[in-house]
């Protein structure tokens, strides 16, 4: 483990590593060899059936859930069990999920935007990603679950993200571990799997709802699209981040609240609009503040409220929050 993290902290120290023979990714730019490596480890969460529990860490907080996925004729399904805390499940049929909460026999049905463990990319288009990461391959494989693994790391060329270390699984390129890591090397989170079948034995667990929810109430989240450029906003993107959506909901009574979400391909920063309430909001608490795995930064702008957070270093939100502008439509 220190030879790993001695190794990391001299990738992210030294960009120029580029010339290294370990090094997959050269001048900056994606080379189709390695951004198949990039997609074979998305289909592999897509493809493949696999069903086990993975961890999800975060300082001292330690999460546990159940996931089963399986590919038939219909595409995907997947069950997510969270294991811990209030009961609570995932039932996702391609990009369709239900939110599943037994103790308010509630189904929620919304539609899936990105992805999550043990998928990795959070947009199909990867065209772009090693132009802002380099990506390189360890020597040593390593065991997670009882399954070998490739160690690749993806050291950010910049300062506006952080680097990742993942750990896949060196028969199927399934993700089987990945931790989010600073500058400073510090782990900001990681999410592994401690036990893992796959192939037949995984196909045969079961992908329906743990309980019976005919008689359970049943609604959506009321999403709307907008263009909040139109609506007079001006949202500047980091290096590398486009626009992934861009919606409306209701927030409470008859507010609403817009979000935008940005996306690399790996990290995301979303951008949240409302209207100011001085009984919510209180100017004194602008600014930024670090909670659990995000960077979050608040600001007044005109009569509305913004926070903007993301899994991305707190200067590279502060500098994306101060620079949105609002130009009051004309009358």
């Amino acid at each position: 483990m220190h030879r790993l993290l001695a190794l990391i902290a001299c990738m992210l120290m030294a960009p120029a590593l580029a010339a290294a023979e370990t090094a997959v990714s050269d001048t900056g730019q994606a080379d189709a060899k390695h951004t198949e490596l990039l997609l074979n480890i998305q289909r592999a969460a897509q493809e493949l059936d696999y069903a086990g529990v993975y961890t999800y860490q975060q300082g001292v907080v330690l999460k546990s859930s159940r996931v089963v996925h399986r590919v038939d004729g219909t595409g995907e399904r997947e069950r997510v069990e969270m294991l811990d805390g209030t009961p609570h499940e995932l039932i996702r049929h391609n990009d369709d999920i239900q939110s599943l909460y037994p103790d308010h026999q509630l189904v929620i049905h919304e539609e899936r935007r990105g992805g999550r463990f043990p998928g990795l990319l959070q947009k199909p288009d990867t065209a772009h990603l090693l132009n802002y990461y380099q990506l390189v391959q360890l020597p040593d494989t390593e065991r997670v679950a009882g399954r070998d693994c490739t160690v690749l790391v993806l050291v950010p060329q910049d300062p506006y993200r952080y680097g990742y270390v993942l750990c896949v699984d060196t028969d199927t390129y399934l993700l089987l571990k990945t931790q989010t890591v600073t500058a400073r090397q510090d782990v900001v989170d990681q999410v592994a799997f401690v036990s893992l079948t796959m192939g037949e034995e995984a196909a045969k667990e079961p992908v329906s709802p743990s309980w019976d929810t005919q008689e359970w109430t049943e609604t959506e989240t009321p999403m709307v699209e907008v263009d909040l450029n139109e609506k007079g906003w001006r949202i500047p993107r980091p290096p590398g981040f486009d626009v992934m959506m861009q919606v409306s909901r209701p927030l409470r009574l008859d507010d609403r609240v817009h979000q935008l979400v940005l996306s690399d391909g790996l990290a995301a920063i979303s951008v949240f609009i409302e209207p100011f309430n001085d009984k919510r909001h209180s100017v004194s608490s602008q600014g930024g503040i670090h909670k659990g795995p995000f960077n979050i930064f608040r600001r007044r702008v005109a009569d509305h409220w913004l926070t903007v957070l993301g899994q991305v270093p707190g200067d590279t939100l502060r500098d994306l929050a101060e620079r949105i502008e609002y130009i009051p439509l004309a009358q």
